[in-house]
Protein backbone atom coordinates (compact mmCIF):
# COMPACT_ATOMS: atom_id res chain seq x y z
CA UNK A 1 0.00 0.00 0.00
CA UNK A 2 1.36 3.16 -1.29
CA UNK A 3 1.76 5.74 1.59
CA UNK A 4 0.13 9.51 1.54
CA UNK A 5 3.72 10.92 0.02
CA UNK A 6 4.24 8.12 -2.43
CA UNK A 7 0.98 8.94 -3.82
CA UNK A 8 1.77 12.90 -4.07
CA UNK A 9 5.54 12.73 -4.80
CA UNK A 10 4.45 13.58 -8.79
CA UNK A 11 2.56 16.11 -7.52
CA UNK A 12 3.31 20.01 -7.16
CA UNK A 13 2.81 22.05 -4.14
CA UNK A 14 -0.09 24.17 -3.45
CA UNK A 15 -0.09 26.84 -0.87
CA UNK A 16 -3.82 26.00 0.50
CA UNK A 17 -2.33 22.29 1.48
CA UNK A 18 0.55 23.00 3.04
CA UNK A 19 2.46 23.71 6.78
CA UNK A 20 5.58 23.88 7.93
CA UNK A 21 6.70 21.93 10.78
CA UNK A 22 9.53 22.70 12.34
CA UNK A 23 11.84 20.67 15.03
CA UNK A 24 13.83 20.83 17.49
CA UNK A 25 16.03 23.49 16.22
CA UNK A 26 16.87 24.54 20.07
CA UNK A 27 19.45 26.42 22.07
CA UNK A 28 21.38 23.11 23.19
CA UNK A 29 21.07 21.83 20.10
CA UNK A 30 22.78 23.81 17.55
CA UNK A 31 25.59 24.12 18.50
CA UNK A 32 26.54 20.56 17.93
CA UNK A 33 25.08 20.27 14.60
CA UNK A 34 26.84 19.09 11.14
CA UNK A 35 25.87 22.34 9.35
CA UNK A 36 24.16 24.67 11.49
CA UNK A 37 25.01 27.58 9.92
CA UNK A 38 23.39 26.12 6.79
CA UNK A 39 20.28 24.76 8.73
CA UNK A 40 19.55 28.20 10.61
CA UNK A 41 19.67 30.15 7.14
CA UNK A 42 17.57 28.09 5.08
CA UNK A 43 14.87 27.90 7.89
CA UNK A 44 14.61 31.91 8.33
CA UNK A 45 14.57 31.73 4.62
CA UNK A 46 11.68 29.34 4.76
CA UNK A 47 10.10 30.96 7.70
CA UNK A 48 9.91 34.65 5.81
CA UNK A 49 8.60 32.72 2.76
CA UNK A 50 5.98 31.48 5.09
CA UNK A 51 5.04 35.00 6.56
CA UNK A 52 4.68 36.20 2.95
CA UNK A 53 2.53 33.68 1.68
CA UNK A 54 0.72 34.01 5.19
CA UNK A 55 0.81 30.00 5.61
CA UNK A 56 0.94 27.77 9.22
CA UNK A 57 3.67 26.96 11.27
CA UNK A 58 4.10 24.45 13.72
CA UNK A 59 6.94 24.70 16.11
CA UNK A 60 8.26 21.75 17.99
CA UNK A 61 10.72 21.39 20.81
CA UNK A 62 11.96 18.76 22.82
CA UNK A 63 11.87 19.74 26.62
CA UNK A 64 15.14 20.47 28.27
CA UNK A 65 17.09 21.72 25.49
CA UNK A 66 16.08 25.53 25.78
CA UNK A 67 14.35 27.43 23.44
CA UNK A 68 14.41 27.56 19.48
CA UNK A 69 17.15 29.53 18.54
CA UNK A 70 17.19 33.19 18.23
CA UNK A 71 17.69 33.51 14.81
CA UNK A 72 14.20 31.09 13.91
CA UNK A 73 12.53 32.75 17.03
CA UNK A 74 12.63 36.14 16.22
CA UNK A 75 11.14 35.45 12.34
CA UNK A 76 8.30 33.45 14.20
CA UNK A 77 4.95 35.35 13.46
CA UNK A 78 3.65 36.24 16.79
CA UNK A 79 1.31 33.45 18.75
CA UNK A 80 3.27 30.82 17.54
CA UNK A 81 3.59 28.53 20.81
CA UNK A 82 5.98 25.83 20.61
CA UNK A 83 4.59 22.20 21.04
CA UNK A 84 6.13 20.82 24.21
CA UNK A 85 7.21 17.40 23.86
CA UNK A 86 9.25 14.29 25.73
CA UNK A 87 8.52 12.17 22.44
CA UNK A 88 11.11 12.12 19.50
CA UNK A 89 8.03 11.25 17.22
CA UNK A 90 5.88 14.45 17.38
CA UNK A 91 2.92 12.62 16.39
CA UNK A 92 3.29 10.87 19.65
CA UNK A 93 3.61 14.15 21.42
CA UNK A 94 0.01 14.93 23.42
CA UNK A 95 -2.56 17.24 21.42
CA UNK A 96 0.11 17.67 18.50
CA UNK A 97 -1.72 15.45 15.82
CA UNK A 98 -4.79 17.65 17.04
CA UNK A 99 -3.14 20.16 16.14
CA UNK A 100 -2.00 19.38 12.73
CA UNK A 101 -5.35 18.39 12.09
CA UNK A 102 -7.21 21.52 13.02
CA UNK A 103 -4.28 23.25 10.26
CA UNK A 104 -6.79 21.14 7.57
CA UNK A 105 -3.70 20.66 5.03
CA UNK A 106 -2.66 17.27 4.05
CA UNK A 107 0.94 18.59 3.34
CA UNK A 108 3.61 19.17 5.87
CA UNK A 109 7.08 20.60 4.81
CA UNK A 110 9.31 19.37 7.76
CA UNK A 111 12.43 20.65 9.03
CA UNK A 112 14.81 20.33 11.73
CA UNK A 113 17.28 18.03 14.09
CA UNK A 114 18.13 15.69 13.90
CA UNK A 115 17.50 13.88 10.99
CA UNK A 116 17.75 10.74 11.88
CA UNK A 117 15.65 10.77 15.23
CA UNK A 118 13.32 13.26 15.45
CA UNK A 119 12.79 14.30 12.37
CA UNK A 120 12.59 10.88 10.98
CA UNK A 121 10.53 9.51 13.93
CA UNK A 122 8.27 12.13 12.68
CA UNK A 123 8.32 11.84 9.17
CA UNK A 124 7.74 7.92 9.64
CA UNK A 125 4.84 8.20 11.51
CA UNK A 126 3.06 11.33 9.68
CA UNK A 127 3.97 9.32 6.60
CA UNK A 128 0.20 7.60 7.76
CA UNK A 129 -1.85 10.74 7.05
CA UNK A 130 -0.03 13.24 5.01
CA UNK A 131 2.47 13.44 2.37
CA UNK A 132 5.61 15.14 3.48
CA UNK A 133 8.30 16.51 2.36
CA UNK A 134 12.12 17.17 3.85
CA UNK A 135 14.20 19.68 3.32
CA UNK A 136 16.94 18.53 2.87
CA UNK A 137 19.64 22.05 3.35
CA UNK A 138 16.58 22.68 6.38
CA UNK A 139 17.52 19.31 8.10
CA UNK A 140 20.59 18.04 10.12
CA UNK A 141 22.29 15.98 12.43
CA UNK A 142 25.60 15.65 14.30
CA UNK A 143 27.43 13.33 11.90
CA UNK A 144 26.56 13.38 8.01
CA UNK A 145 26.27 9.76 8.07
CA UNK A 146 23.42 10.02 10.20
CA UNK A 147 21.51 12.64 7.88
CA UNK A 148 22.27 10.69 4.82
CA UNK A 149 20.97 7.66 6.18
CA UNK A 150 17.81 8.99 8.12
CA UNK A 151 17.20 10.86 4.61
CA UNK A 152 17.43 7.40 3.00
CA UNK A 153 15.28 5.76 5.17
CA UNK A 154 12.56 8.60 4.63
CA UNK A 155 12.64 8.94 1.38
CA UNK A 156 12.40 4.85 1.06
CA UNK A 157 9.32 5.12 3.39
CA UNK A 158 7.78 7.76 0.92
CA UNK A 159 8.84 11.15 2.27
CA UNK A 160 9.65 13.77 -0.79
CA UNK A 161 13.26 15.38 -0.75
CA UNK A 162 13.24 18.41 -1.86
CA UNK A 163 15.59 21.47 -1.17
CA UNK A 164 14.59 24.93 -0.04
CA UNK A 165 14.45 26.78 -3.33
CA UNK A 166 12.09 23.86 -4.50
CA UNK A 167 9.83 24.55 -2.28
CA UNK A 168 9.99 27.89 -2.52
CA UNK A 169 9.68 28.24 -6.04
CA UNK A 170 7.14 25.09 -6.42
CA UNK A 171 4.76 27.43 -3.74
CA UNK A 172 5.52 30.92 -5.88
CA UNK A 173 4.53 29.22 -9.33
CA UNK A 174 4.86 31.75 -11.52
CA UNK A 175 7.64 34.95 -12.16
CA UNK A 176 6.14 38.85 -12.20
CA UNK A 177 3.71 37.95 -9.54
CA UNK A 178 4.06 40.19 -6.35
CA UNK A 179 4.78 37.14 -3.87
CA UNK A 180 7.46 36.39 -6.66
CA UNK A 181 9.22 39.79 -5.92
CA UNK A 182 8.72 39.38 -2.46
CA UNK A 183 10.75 36.16 -2.45
CA UNK A 184 13.51 36.49 -4.95
CA UNK A 185 15.57 37.99 -2.51
CA UNK A 186 15.41 35.26 -0.24
CA UNK A 187 16.92 32.81 -3.17
CA UNK A 188 19.36 35.32 -4.19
Amino acid sequence: MATKGQESAGRLLMPENVALLIIDIQERLVPVMHQQERLIKENVKLIKFWNIMGLPILLAEQEKLGSTVEPIRSELPQGIDPIMKLEFDCFSAPGFPEKVRSLGRNTLIVTGIEAHICVMQTVLHGLQDYAIHVVIDAVDSRFPYDKETGLKRMERAGAVISTTEMVIFELVKRAGTDIFRQALPLVK
